[in-house]
C-alpha cells in the first residue's frame, strides 16, 4: 500500500445565470479498490449521470485489477507467475502495454524499479504479518529468483516468458497509478473534464474543479500518517504519487526496513525518506516514487529530471527535516 496523499476540495461558485437543476458542482465517490481506498472526484451538473459515471469507473477499475493483482490468484497476472519456467505464455494487450512500461522504467531507475521482485514482495509481506524477521538465507533464495533479464517480452507474438520457476511478478509500484490515469482518460471520453482520482495515495487529475486553478493537494511530512507538509500543492492535467514507510515496516533490532525493498539488496530500504513525484501520466509518478525512494538522492533527482518530472523529497538528518527538489517542483506549490 502507497504512503496515502490527502487531498482536499476546493470551496468555489459558479456563474449565478446557470439555472440550479443545471449547476456543476463536485461529486465524490469512494470505493474499497485494490486493499485501499479509492476515491473518484468529479465535476457532473447532475447526480444521477454522476452515479452512472461513477459505476463506469469502478467498473474499469475491477477489469483492469482482474489484470494486474498479484493478491489475486485468478489474475492474468497471477496465472502468468503460475507459468514461469514452462515457457512463452500468450498476454493480453492490456497485460502487454503495463510490462512494457515497466520494463521502461527498469532501464531508466538504474534497474531500481523491477517488477520480477514479486518472491522478495512475497517475502516480506509474510514477514510483516507474522512479525518474523526472515534468514539471509531466505532472503537470498528469493532474490535468486528476481532479475528482469530472465523475463522476456515479446512484442510482436504478444507473448511473455517467466524463465526461473518460481518466478513472480508484482507491479504494485507501478499499477495504481497507471489505473488512476486510465480513469481519467476514460471521464474525459465520457465528457467529464475536470476530475481528480485517489487510488490509496496515487493521485491522477484532470481539468480544475469549476473556477478553481488546479487541484490542492497536500503532501505528508517524513515519519507521519496524519501531519502535512505547511505548503500544498496545486495541480490540474498532471498526476503525483507519494512514498515513504509510516504505514508498513518492519522493526529489527531497533532498524526499520521500509516495505519499499531495493532488489539489488532483498531488504527494504532503512533511511527516513518521504518521496513525492509530479509527472503528466500516472504510471511514470508511480515507479519513479518508488525507484526514488531507493536510489541516492543525487541520483534521485537527475532520474526524475530524465524522465521530464519533478520530485520532492523530505527526511529526517540527525533528527531535522531535510528538503531535496529537482529543478521546477516550486511552480506547483499553492501561493497564498
Amino acid at each position: 500500500m502507497r504512503l496515502y496523499v490527502f487531498f482536499i476540495f476546493i470551496v468555489s461558485q459558479f456563474f449565478n445565470l446557470i439555472p440550479l437543476s443545471a449547476q456543476p458542482k463536485k461529486y465524490h465517490f469512494s470505493s474499497t479498490k485494490m486493499g485501499s481506498p479509492l476515491n473518484l472526484v468529479f465535476v457532473d451538473t447532475d447526480s444521477i449521470h454522476a452515479s452512472q459515471i461513477a459505476k463506469t469507473a469502478f467498473d474499469l477499475v475491477d477489469s483492469l485489477v482482474q489484470i494486474y493483482s498479484d493478491y489475486d490468484s485468478n489474475s492474468e497476472l497471477s496465472r502468468l507467475s503460475a507459468q514461469a519456467g514452462k515457457g512463452a505464455i500468450p498476454v493480453s494487450k492490456g497485460l502487454l502495454e503495463i510490462l512494457l512500461k515497466s520494463q521502461e522504467a527498469y532501464q531508466q531507475s538504474q534497474y531500481s524499479f523491477d517488477i520480477t521482485m514479486g518472491p522478495l514482495s512475497l517475502l516480506w509481506r509474510n514477514a510483516r504479518k507474522t512479525k518474523r524477521f526472515p534468514d539471509s538465507a531466505t532472503v537470498t533464495a528469493a532474490k535468486s529468483l528476481v532479475g528482469f533479464n530472465q523475463l522476456v517480452i515479446d512484442q510482436k507474438n504478444q507473448t511473455v516468458l517467466l524463465a526461473k520457476k518460481g518466478m513472480r511478478l508484482d507491479l504494485g509500484g507501478i499499477a495504481k497509478g497507471f489505473i488512476a490515469a486510465k480513469i481519467v482518460q476514460r471521464l474525459k471520453l465520457l465528457g467529464i473534464s475536470s476530475s481528480l482520482v485517489d487510488a490509496g495515495g496515487d493521485i491522477a487529475m484532470g481539468e480544475a474543479p469549476l473556477q478553481a486553478k488546479g487541484w490542492v493537494v497536500g503532501v505528508n511530512a517524513p515519519e507521519e500518517a496524519d501531519e502535512l507538509l505547511d505548503k500544498k500543492l496545486l495541480l490540474k492535467n498532471m498526476s503525483v504519487a507519494t512514498s515513504g514507510d509510516v504505514y508498513q515496516y518492519f522493526l529489527h533490532q531497533g532498524k526499520k526496513y521500509a516495505h519499499i525493498t531495493n532488489p539489488q539488496t532483498g531488504y527494504g530500504v532503512t533511511f527516513q525518506r518521504n518521496v513525492t513525484v509530479i509527472a503528466t501520466d500516472g504510471a511514470s509518478a508511480d515507479w519513479l516514487a518508488t525507484a526514488c525512494s531507493i536510489l541516492p538522492t543525487r541520483t534521485a533527482l537527475a532520474t526524475a529530471e530524465k524522465q521530464n518530472a519533478f520530485l520532492l523529497i523530505t527526511t529526517i538528518e540527525n533528527g531535522k527535516m531535510k528538503t531535496y527538489k529537482s529543478k521546477g517542483f516550486d511552480q506547483f506549490w499553492k501561493k497564498g
